[in-house]
């Protein structure tokens, strides 16, 4: 069928609408009949359908009479890698995982060697990990990795860049490459441009100066929740203390808390091993988790303590107030955030985030990029942020 034929647009609603639309729009064949299948088989197990009196999957893909063989998850997943495009294959994976609850998607060893590794997945892989056997988990590692590579090639620039410095118009004698001026040396070499080969001979190559952003050791502990609702976070957080690792002037710590505590510290060059090592769900104690970050400090005046969590505190909520308005009177920059990853969309207790913010807390959402921000422009004001 060609997008010119008058049915090509009945087919499309009838994809949206479902099979109630047949009686308007006629029935499907070959690749949309197979597509309708596959969303079908997912978006079947809506609960909405019930209650719109529509037929629907069961909870297992299964339909009465004599309607389509069960897909299993593997079979699905082929279905949709070659039925759709690969932005619309994502959207299903995700919704597969997080809103209906298909973990074999992440603990069947075959559907994880299929499956497009995304932040979703890494999410729902960190959720169910504890059940998966050696040989799903190895599988389920490829995930992890892949993500956390992409994430990191993405993210470590932008951070290492703000941290170190941004360039200056001030010309340098010291030959970094990152701080090559490409236009600078191209315009003081023009008149060695060689016609014949097409090229120019660089004979003074021309480099940038950059501005300082600290010089005196400053110290960031990290304390992140490790509640399911904080599953992202806690991704982009390992992956922002393996940015962050070895930067001159900065020490980090990455602290992870439910009703434990575990310093991962130590692992922090490995996101990917520090990631297997997270356990999410289980309860809250933010109280012990900032009374721990408490007896890290070394100069309070020179210590940034970023806590990520949603703030719905299984602990003492006064004890935790207590603690932060001593680390704030000490001259601890206190950074409570509701949200670190890439959409920085917060849900948390907006009480107990405000009674910290009375206390002294910076309280917010961020990006890495924004976190990275904040602490340079924390080291550069002597911890005197906006």
């Amino acid at each position: 069928m060609t997008p010119d034929d008058p049915r090509a647009g009945l087919e499309r609603w009838r994809l949206i609408l479902g099979a109630p639309a047949e009686r308007r729009t006629g029935g499907l064949d070959g690749p949309d009949a197979a597509r309708d299948t596959a969303l079908q088989w997912l978006y079947g197990r809506d609960d909405d359908l019930a209650r719109r009196g529509e037929r629907r999957g069961t909870a297992d893909g299964r339909e009465g009479g004599d309607g389509p063989s069960t897909l299993a998850v593997v079979d699905w997943l082929d279905d949709i890698h070659r039925l759709f495009p690969r932005e619309t294959v994502e959207r299903l994976e995700r919704d597969a995982v997080e809103t209906y609850g298909i973990d074999e998607i992440v603990t069947d060893p075959d559907v994880l060697l299929r499956v497009e590794p995304s932040t979703s997945l890494l999410r729902a892989v960190l959720r169910t990990k504890h059940l998966m056997n050696p040989q799903v988990l190895a599988a389920a590692r490829r995930i992890v990795e892949a993500v956390v590579r992409d994430l990191t090639e993405r993210l470590r620039p932008e951070i290492r860049r703000t941290l170190t410095g941004a360039r200056s118009r001030r010309p340098s004698r010291t030959p970094l490459a990152r701080n090559f001026d490409f236009r600078a040396t191209i315009r003081a070499n023009l008149a060695h441009y060689r016609p014949e080969e097409r090229r120019i001979a660089i004979e003074q190559p021309h480099f940038h100066s950059r501005t300082r952003r600290h010089l005196e050791q400053w110290q960031l502990i990290l304390l992140v929740d490790q509640s399911g609702s904080m599953a992202g976070s806690v991704i982009h957080s390992a992956v922002t203390a393996a940015c962050l690792w070895g930067l001159p002037g900065l020490r980090t710590h990455l602290v992870a808390f439910d009703t434990q505590v575990i310093d991962l510290t130590s692992d922090v060059t490995d996101p990917v091993e520090l990631l297997m090592k997270v356990q999410l769900g289980g309860g809250t104690d933010i109280a012990r988790a900032v009374d721990y970050s408490a007896g890290l400090v070394g100069n309070p005046r020179r210590t940034i303590v970023a806590l990520i969590t949603d703030f719905y505190e299984g602990g003492d909520a006064h004890r935790l107030t207590r603690t932060v308005r001593d680390l704030t009177g000490q001259g601890v920059t206190v950074l409570g955030l509701a949200a670190l990853d890439e959409e920085a969309a917060p849900s948390y207790d907006r009480d107990l985030a405000g009674r910290l913010a009375e206390a002294g807390a910076h309280i917010g959402a961020m990006t890495p990029g924004h976190l990275a921000e904040f602490v340079a422009a924390s080291m550069a004001h002597g911890g005197r942020t906006a």
